[in-house]
């Protein structure tokens, strides 16, 4: 058992928090996340339950103390929340958290919170039901806002709206989206579109800059900077007078590459050590062939912190994305 912080990068960062995908497979088509026909993997190409909770053993054991459970849609991955129990049980890990789409939260925020989550994420791109389905092409605004309620409800402290505002789209709701949090008493962020895979439209013509939502806010409210952070790359403001902060997550308008403390891990068992590279290293071949030993997977993990690029290069002017592959097969 290591259970200290021995990752460290070849630019001395230090690696405590990881994302793990647990499925490829979404209710939703988020347009920005991937495109409307999707092929999905082949089971036995996906890590098993149990392989996903001997990998954060491993990691946990290795001194990462946050990991956050990702897809896809995790809570559409069967039996999912056996994961969350096992992974909820291990010593030295200060934060268990998820991404989700919110689809799923109605019938299973109270066994999660049991479970161990100590916060949700949950995306909401818009708050007209109209909008909200021809963006996410299958979701169900109220279900989702159900969901968020059923989070409240089970007792969640950390609860945080994640956007992405797209020109033309819905860029003209990151005022009522903000003020939905407010009077929510929950936090929201804001995220820059990335170039992960191909979709329907070309990114630089829906791009919206953190920069510029920031300006329109701080028109409307009075937002104080804040040195708060959640373990990952949003930069925080506090609304005044409110229990909201706001989040700007910038890989466009501000590189926040110099303190990247994570990498991911996709439901195949790859390990990406950069969310907008393809250096990575093969964990699923190491798991089957070594079932009972974890030394083979030890020293993978040990040896990809070498190839841990410095940073992503994200250009909204090239013709082709910056990665093929989808946000959903990395995991959000």
């Amino acid at each position: 058992m290591f259970n200290q912080s021995i990752l460290v990068d070849q630019f001395g960062r230090t690696v405590d928090y990881i994302r793990l995908s647990i499925t490829d497979r979404c209710d939703f088509r988020c347009v920005y996340c991937m495109s409307e026909d999707m092929t999905f993997l082949p089971r036995d190409e996906v890590l098993s339950l149990e392989e996903c909770a001997r990998l954060v053993k491993i990691f946990v054991n290795l001194g990462v103390s946050k990991v956050r459970i990702t897809g896809g849609e995790p809570l559409v991955r069967k039996n999912a929340l056996w994961l969350f129990e096992e992974v909820g049980k291990l010593k030295g890990l200060n934060e268990l958290v998820l991404t989700t789409n919110g689809s799923q939260l109605e019938k299973q925020a109270a066994a999660l919170k049991s479970a161990g989550v100590k916060r949700i994420n949950i995306s909401i791109d818009s708050l007209q039901a109209e909008r909200f389905k021809k963006i996410t092409r299958t979701g169900d605004l109220n279900k989702v806002l159900a969901g968020l309620q059923a989070s409240k409800d089970a007792g969640f402290d950390g609860i945080k709206i994640n956007t992405v505002l797209m020109r033309g789209s819905n860029d003209d709701e990151a005022v009522d989206l903000v003020q939905f949090a407010i009077d929510q008493k929950i936090d929201i962020s804001f995220i820059e579109e990335m170039p992960l895979g191909e979709v329907d439209h070309t990114r630089e013509s829906t791009f919206v800059s953190n920069a510029d939502t920031l300006k329109l806010l701080q028109s409307k409210y009075s937002l104080l900077p804040s040195t708060e952070s959640t373990g990952g790359p949003a930069r925080y403001w506090r609304v005044a007078n409110s229990h909201t902060k706001i989040g700007f997550i910038s890989p466009h308008s501000h590189n926040f590459c110099e303190s990247c403390n994570r990498v991911r891990i996709t439901c195949k068992g790859e390990l990406y050590l950069c969310l907008g590279q393809e250096d990575k290293i093969d964990l699923m071949p190491l798991l089957r062939e070594f079932p009972h030993n974890d030394a083979p997977l030890v020293t993978a993990i040990l040896n990809s912190m070498r190839i841990k690029p410095k940073g992503h290069d994200f250009d909204l002017r090239r013709a082709q994305p910056a990665v093929i592959r989808f946000m959903s097969h990395t995991g959000g």
